[in-house]
C-alpha cells in the first residue's frame, strides 16, 4: 500500500512543479518521459537488481575505506582529538577535527581522478545519456552530470557557454548544484552516519544519481525552454583545466579543499547561529500569544508534512521527517542526517521505510545557504548574468527541494522491506526445520559442533571416574558411624526427698 502511495507521491509533486510553471502551455514531454524512464530504470538497479545493489555495496565500502585513509592523517595532525566517539583514546565528538579534513583529501582523490581522465569519462557518459534521451542541451546535460560528482565546480566544466545560456539553462545548472552533493560533502555525511547507517554511502551516491534526471524533470516543468539554447543536440566536452603533473593535481585540489572544509564551517557556525537567534525571537513572540516551542524549522516542517506523507512515509513517522526537511531547508543537510542518526540509534522510528525516504529525499543541497553559494559561484564565472542568476536562485531554490522529493518517492515505491543497501543486512530466510506445519510446532534443533561434543564427553568420562573411586571411601565412613556405641542421655540429678 505504501509503495502505490509513494507512486501517487511522484504524480502529486509533477503536479505542484506544472502548477508553478512560468508558462504551463509549453511541456516538452521528451525531458518528462525520458526523465521519468531513466529514474525508474536507476531505481529498478539499485533497488532490485543483484548486480545494481552489489556495485553500491562495493561503491560504500570504497568511500569508508578512503574515510579510513583521510583519518589517518587526520589523526597525525590533531591527534586525540581526530578519534571518532567510541574508540579508544577518543575525547569526544569534534566536527572541525573529525569531518572537516576529510573534505581536503576527498577533493585531493577527485582532482587525481580528473587528472587520469576518469572523471571525465564518467561526466561524458551521463551527459549523452541525458542529452539524447531527454533532449535537453548538451551544456546542461554536461552540468547537471558534473553535479552527480562534484558541487560547484560543475560551473567550470560549462565556463565558454554560461554568458551565452538562455535563462531556462540557467535555471536548470542552479537546480542541479542544488538537488545533488559533491563527493566532497558526501565524505562528510558519511562520515557523520557510519555507525548508525553502515552503508550510508551507498545511498548517498544512488541517491544523487536518482536527483540528476528529476531535477531536469521539475526545472524544465517550472521553466520551459522557450528559446533555442547555442548548444542543443550537441555533445560537448568539458573545459577544466589538466594539471601538467600528478603531483600539480593533488596540492592545487588540496588546497581548493582546504578552502572549502573552511566555508562549510564558517557557513554551518554562522546559520546556525543566525536560526538559533531567529528562533529565539519566534519563541518571544509566540510565547505573547500562548504558543510555546515555536521555531521556524518547526513552522516549515508543517509545510513539509503533507509532502513526505505523499512519498510514503507511515503517518507515525511522517511529523519527524519534515521536521528535518525543515532544518534542512534553513541550515543544511549535515544538522539534519546527524540528527536522523540519533534518532535511529534511539529507536524514534517505527518503520524503517522512514529511514529510506528520509535518507534519499535529505541528500541535497536544498537549502538557503546553497543559494548563496550557487549564485555567487556561476556570477564569479559569467558576471555579466549575475542579475538573471540571482533573480532565478530562489526559485531555483524550490525546483531542487521538489527534485529531491521526488527521489525520495522513487526510493519508497521500490522499499519492500528486504535487503536494502541501507540496512546492510541480507534478508535471512527460515529454514526447513524451523517452518510450522499444520497441527504442530517443529522445533528447530541446536547442532553442537565436534569439537564441543568431544569435550562434553571428556568431561562426563572424568566425573564418573571421579564418582567410581570416592564410593569405597563414602562405604567405609559410613561403616565406622554405624558400629560406633550411642552415648545414652545423661539423666537429671534430684535431691532425695526429706524423712519424717
Amino acid at each position: 500500500m505504501n509503495n502505490f502511495v509513494s507512486l501517487l507521491g511522484i504524480g502529486l509533486l509533477l503536479l505542484v512543479a506544472w502548477v508553478m510553471s512560468n508558462n504551463r502551455k509549453v511541456i516538452n514531454t521528451r525531458v518528462i518521459i525520458g526523465g521519468m524512464a531513466l529514474q525508474l530504470l536507476f531505481g529498478v538497479f539499485i533497488f532490485v537488481f543483484p548486480l545494481g545493489r552489489w556495485l553500491f555495496q562495493r561503491l560504500n565500502d570504497a568511500v569508508f575505506v578512503l574515510l579510513s585513509y583521510a583519518n589517518q592523517g587526520t589523526v597525525f595532525l590533531f591527534g586525540n582529538l581526530a578519534i571518532s566517539p567510541g574508540k579508544k583514546g577518543s575525547m569526544g565528538m569534534f566536527l572541525a577535527f573529525q569531518v572537516l579534513p576529510a573534505v581536503i583529501f576527498f577533493a585531493a582523490v577527485v582532482g587525481l581522478l580528473y587528472y587520469f581522465g576518469v572523471m571525465q569519462f564518467l561526466i561524458r557518459v551521463f551527459a549523452t545519456i541525458f542529452s539524447r534521451l531527454m533532449g535537453v542541451s548538451g551544456a546542461e546535460a554536461l552540468c547537471v552530470s558534473s553535479n552527480i560528482f562534484v558541487g560547484v565546480e560543475s560551473g567550470l566544466t560549462i565556463r565558454p557557454y554560461i554568458e551565452k545560456m538562455t535563462s531556462s539553462e540557467l535555471f536548470t545548472i542552479l537546480a542541479s548544484g542544488m538537488a545533488t552533493i559533491a563527493s566532497t560533502v558526501l565524505a562528510i555525511n558519511a562520515g557523520f552516519l557510519q555507525k548508525s547507517f553502515p552503508s550510508i554511502a551507498g545511498h548517498l551516491i544512488s541517491a544523487s544519481l536518482l536527483s540528476a534526471p528529476a531535477v531536469l524533470i521539475v526545472t524544465k516543468l517550472m521553466f520551459p525552454e522557450t528559446d533555442t539554447p547555442e548548444t542543443a543536440g550537441q555533445n560537448i566536452m568539458d573545459d577544466v583545466e589538466r594539471s601538467d603533473n600528478w603531483v600539480e593535481s593533488i596540492v592545487t585540489s588540496s588546497m581548493e579543499g582546504v578552502r572549502l572544509a573552511v566555508g562549510i564551517g564558517a557557513m554551518l557556525l554562522v546559520f546556525v547561529s543566525f536560526l538559533s537567534m531567529f528562533n529565539g525571537f519566534l519563541g518571544w513572540g509566540g510565547g505573547l500569544f500562548g504558543i510555546k516551542g515555536l521555531t521556524l524549522q518547526g513552522i516549515l516542517g508543517y509545510v513539509f508534512y503533507p509532502f513526505v506523507l505523499a512519498m510514503g512515509v507511515p503517518a507515525a513517522d511522517a511529523s519527524q521527517i519534515s521536521q528535518l526537511l525543515g532544518l534542512r531547508a534553513v541550515i543544511t543537510e549535515v544538522p539534519a542526517y546527524n540528527i536522523l542518526a540519533g534518532m535511529v540509534k534511539s529507536g524514534a522510528f517505527q518503520d524503517p521505510r522512514s529511514v529510506v525516504i528520509a535518507t534519499y529525499c535529505l541528500c541535497g543541497f536544498a537549502h538557503i545557504p546553497a543559494v548563496a553559494i550557487f549564485v555567487g559561484g556561476f556570477a564569479a564565472i559569467a558576471p555579466s548574468r549575475s542579475k538573471d542568476l540571482s533573480r532565478l536562485g530562489f526559485r531555483a531554490l524550490i525546483a531542487a527541494t521538489i527534485a529531491c522529493l521526488m527521489t525520495g518517492a522513487v526510493a519508497g515505491l521500490f522499499y519492500t522491506g528486504g535487503d536494502t543497501v541501507l540496512l546492510g543486512k541480507a534478508k535471512q530466510q527460515p529454514t526447513q526445520s524451523a517452518k510450522k506445519t499444520p497441527g504442530r510446532d517443529v522445533k528447530k534443533k541446536t547442532q553442537t559442533p565436534p569439537k564441543a561434543r568431544a569435550e562434553g564427553a571428556k568431561q562426563a568420562n572424568s566425573a564418573a571416574e571421579n564418582k567410581r573411586q570416592a564410593a569405597p571411601v563414602a562405604r567405609e565412613a559410613a561403616g565406622k558411624q554405624k558400629a560406633a556405641p550411642k552415648a545414652r542421655p545423661k539423666q537429671p540429678v534430684t535431691a532425695p526427698a526429706p524423712r519424717r
